[in-house]
């Protein structure tokens, strides 16, 4: 219960630094900043998901985290490394091919690695995990 009440209130400080960001911005908007505001978006959205879902597993007397719930995340973890140890590759090789600045590029990982991690656990948990 406690880690679903620090979900929302991060969830909440990550929303209200976002709405300084954007009410400290000029009014230009840039492509950039339109995919920053879409990330953050997304990844409070996701945070807000498990938090319900925690949530609501605690108010019905359910284990926050079961055995099921432990092997989801385990597996996605496990995949989601190895993708994103090939996305970094494949971000070095473009790396060289263009001529983006370096933080471009880790922001760039970074935010793959992040959207790899939420694809993986989206399909382990709502196709399962088989018995191994």
């Amino acid at each position: 219960m406690k880690k679903a009440v620090i979900i929302f209130i991060v969830a909440a400080l990550v929303i209200a630094a976002a709405i300084l960001w954007l009410m400290s911005s000029s009014g230009n908007f840039k492509p950039s900043d339109i995919t920053s505001y879409a990330v953050i978006i997304l990844v409070v959205g996701f945070a807000l998901f498990i938090g319900f879902k925690k949530l609501s597993s605690a108010r019905k007397g359910e284990p926050v985290e079961d055995e099921m719930s432990k092997k989801v995340m385990r597996k996605t973890a496990a995949y989601s490394y190895y993708i994103s140890l090939y996305l970094w590759l494949a971000l070095m090789y473009i790396s060289d091919k263009v001529d983006y600045e370096v933080h471009t590029v880790i922001g760039a990982g970074i935010l793959g690695m992040a959207l790899v991690f939420t694809i993986c656990w989206l399909v382990f948990n709502f196709r399962g995990v088989r018995n191994e």
